[in-house]
């Protein structure tokens, strides 16, 4: 791996009217993906609702059949039993699922409309020539197509921004894409990806969003998930993804393999949304300190050094005459050894706080 480009890389890319990076809220897309099921209605109610339910971003897919299959492939059975709904081949369920190009800029516009980016991944060259027609805010290159280096560099000479999922590879191979992306653009964010549907929480290798924001830095991660619910996509946020994609249905009992298995209805997308603003809040800082906030009830919590007997003047205080108690303003117990062998000023009554003019700083 090189990943020594000579274009200068920033932990901070724009995207349409957003910035993704570590400094920036958590950027948060709705991938629509195929869950329109080929109804242009149904993709503009669900861009609404995403863009309802939170979502920065909203994200399509699309295919040339005969560019991005074998005709082999096209002509066999659909073998998910919910995708059979929508076509008995594989190839007659992916041609019910095609948006056009027309379809695709209306859809942007209304994305615009809304306040949220709008993109689509592409899956071979000739879908890659249309989208550029379409005019998107940024690219996304799935993980199927992280070895498609043809795709990569097609995509990264747009110089728009470009999502990069990485399931399916080892790291080998994304250092490979990414060298390939970085030769012609600088504008990369890498997305830690599980390619299983859906993805058990064994297998979601979230851990791995720390190695990959040191590997790649300053370059932006993300998360791409498949799991059932959302809650490891928050803790995604939690482990410094700067964006994260889930896919997004209006009603989980649609036809289609996406519906039930990986996607989120409007009402968990809205609250998984809720959930990560929570958490981004709660990781923003990465230093340990006294908060302000804390004072108060550390000082009527924390212990301070107490007199456990009636210390008269002149007395040296040894260790069996003071105990630890709450409130906490007086002297800390760590601090022991500036009462234990000093001398009483004054008298110090049973159980009162020790306070620093109450002893002699001599032996």
């Amino acid at each position: 791996m090189s990943l020594a480009p000579p274009l200068p890389l920033s932990k901070a890319i724009k995207v349409g009217n957003k910035f993704v990076g570590s400094d920036h809220p958590c950027f948060i897309i709705a991938e629509i993906g195929n869950n329109h099921n080929g109804d242009f209605e149904l993709a503009k109610k669900s861009v609404k609702a995403a863009a309802f339910a939170g979502a920065d971003a909203v994200k399509f897919q699309k295919r040339f059949l005969n560019e991005t299959f074998t005709k082999e492939m096209l002509a066999s059975p659909q073998t998910s039993s919910r995708g059979r709904g929508l076509g008995s081949t594989y190839g007659e369920y992916r041609r019910k699922l095609e948006l056009s190009e027309e379809d695709l800029c209306a859809l942007k516009v209304l994305a615009h409309e809304l306040g949220m980016v709008f993109f689509v991944t592409a899956f071979d060259l000739k879908g890659a020539e249309l989208l550029s027609r379409v005019g998107m805010d940024c690219w996304k290159i799935a993980s199927f197509d992280l070895t498609h280096t043809q795709l990569l560099e097609y995509v990264a000479q747009m110089g728009q921004p470009i999502f990069m999922s990485t399931g399916m590879s080892d790291l080998f191979e994304v250092d490979r894409a990414v060298d390939a992306v970085l030769k012609y653009n600088d504008r990369l964010i890498i997305k830690h990806c599980v390619s299983v549907y859906p993805t058990p929480d064994d297998d979601l290798n979230i851990g791995a969003i720390p190695l990959m924001i040191k590997r790649y830095t300053p370059l932006p991660i993300g998360y791409s998930g498949h799991e059932i619910g959302f809650v490891p996509t928050v803790v995604a946020v939690a482990l410094g993804a700067s964006s994260v994609e889930r896919h997004f249905t209006l009603d989980k009992t649609l036809p289609g393999p996406d519906h039930a298995t990986v996607s989120l209805d409007p009402i968990e997308f809205s609250e998984m949304t809720r959930q990560i603003r929570r958490i981004e809040k709660a990781v923003k800082d990465n230093e340990k300190y006294l908060h302000e906030k804390e004072v108060a009830h550390r000082n009527k919590h924390s212990k301070s050094i107490v007199a456990r007997v009636n210390i008269p003047v002149g007395v040296v205080i040894t260790a069996e005459m003071i105990c630890f108690k709450s409130p906490g303003h007086g002297i800390k117990p760590y601090n022991i050894n500036r009462v234990v062998g000093k001398t009483a000023k004054k008298d110090i009554p049973e159980d009162t706080i020790i306070r620093e003019d109450d002893i002699k700083n001599t032996n």
